[in-house]
């Protein structure tokens, strides 16, 4: 299999990451833990640490120069998010901290309002922690009922199951666009289309997506997004909810404080416009400003989430290709094909005889970084009757050389316990 195209995006790239260049227990790391974490390129380190020696300030109403520069440049970034997803109006786009915090903004907002005993929530057995305790909080305080979409011998969403699932009890369907254990790439669109027409919500769960691919929420047609600036090339402690803007105009504040509020009486308050009314307090300025520089190195270096998305593909028909040369491993989700298309970048596996967790802690030793456990999937390893999985996740600035470097510390793992314990 060539590897050109891949090998002259990570030459391209590669110098932009200052982490990845340095060893680690005396060998080259070998980073493949994409899908828990990006790492960060130097445009978005240098944009926070800016932020932090030039203009250090609070957004909005201050009326000196470096408040008007955090504010410009912190709102600026609220633009390209829009822009990114193909919002219709950057009123549309709330900060949150993370996914999980734009999620539980829907949860509280949105479903302990409109929801009623009996009304029912559709969600699926691969989805993230994150997109299933909230809805089970809601299901406690409103009386709804949780339903799950289970998978198809292949591993993926059931969407004929789903079809069945669904009924005029459907108020909301909260699905992950992309697994981060299965790896397949669930069918938003259709899911949408479904949901839309029972007069149901539609949130989709993009943190697997948004870094990998382009997403246009207008095509898509969900009526809620969330994803997390960390998972791609963004800091921590930053992400976004995307909403219609008819549905975040009606949801009332989630959480109260200053940054949120028009005018304070001692017995009442009125709120900000969108999308101030779900930002309460002083938000992560210098983060945000960061997600917007992320977003930029993306899209407008050459890069391109159209190149990002095939070259990762390569990647994953790579990955696969010496992967399934191991007769000890099973991977879990669907297969790609031959042009590494119908999945995501990432594997996660299991190894006869080894447990998940042994096998990261002596793939660490040689340098390569992979991720061990249920992946915050607990429901979907129980469903699969595991206890864990090993999992290798790519991006752009990996390089088909860093999977020939794993594959062999696993080759040889394996060969160690084999003749430890014996075959």
């Amino acid at each position: 299999m060539a590897f050109t195209p891949t090998k002259t995006l990570a030459d391209k790239v590669r110098k932009d990451f200052p982490i990845l260049h340095q060893e680690v227990h005396g060998k080259p790391l070998v980073y493949l833990d994409n899908a828990a974490t990006s790492q960060k390129p130097l445009a978005v380190l240098n944009a926070w640490r800016d932020y932090y020696e030039q203009y250090n300030s609070n957004v909005h109403r201050g009326a000196h120069f470096l408040s008007a520069k955090a504010t410009d440049a912190y709102e600026a970034a609220r633009d390209k998010v829009a822009n990114f997803i193909n919002a219709k109006s950057r009123q549309e786009i709330v900060y949150t901290r993370n996914a999980s915090e734009a999620i539980n903004l829907v949860a509280y907002s949105w479903g302990m309002n409109n929801l009623q005993p009996g009304d029912e929530i559709i969600l699926s057995v691969m989805e993230h922690h994150s997109n299933i305790v909230p809805w089970q909080f809601v299901a406690q305080k409103t009386g709804a009922v949780l339903k799950f979409v289970e998978l198809t011998p292949e591993e993926t969403f059931d969407l004929e199951q789903f079809k069945k699932l669904i009924s005029e009890k459907t108020k909301l369907v909260s699905v992950v666009h992309i697994s981060n254990t299965l790896g397949c790439i669930n069918p938003v669109k259709e899911i949408a289309e479904i949901a839309h027409r029972y007069y149901a919500k539609f949130l989709m769960d993009a943190c697997q997506s948004v870094p990998h691919m382009p997403i246009d929420v207008q095509e898509i047609n969900c009526d809620w997004l969330v994803a997390s600036g960390h998972k791609m090339c963004a800091p921590t402690g930053i992400g976004f909810l995307y909403g219609k803007l008819e549905l975040v105009e009606a949801m009332p504040p989630f959480l109260g404080g200053g940054e949120m509020i028009a005018e304070v009486y001692l017995d009442h308050s009125t709120y900000a416009d969108l999308p101030h009314k779900f930002e309460a307090g002083t938000p992560a300025i210098g983060e945000a400003i960061a997600l917007g520089a992320a977003i930029d190195y993306l899209t407008k270096i050459g890069i391109g989430m159209d190149k990002i998305h095939a070259y990762e593909a390569e990647l994953t028909a790579y990955l696969f290709e010496q992967l399934e040369q191991i007769p000890q491993i099973r991977i879990y989700g669907p297969k790609p094909n031959a042009q590494g298309e119908g999945r995501s970048a990432l594997a996660a596996f299991t190894a006869e005889g080894v447990h998940a967790n042994d096998l990261a802690t002596l793939l660490d030793q040689e340098g390569v970084a992979i991720r061990s456990g249920h992946h915050c999937t607990q429901p979907l390893h129980r469903h699969l009757g595991l206890a864990g999985t090993a999992r290798a996740s790519l991006s752009f600035y990996n390089t088909s050389e860093e999977i020939d470097v794993f594959i062999k510390a696993l080759k040889e793992t394996l060969d160690f316990f084999a003749s430890v314990f014996g075959e």
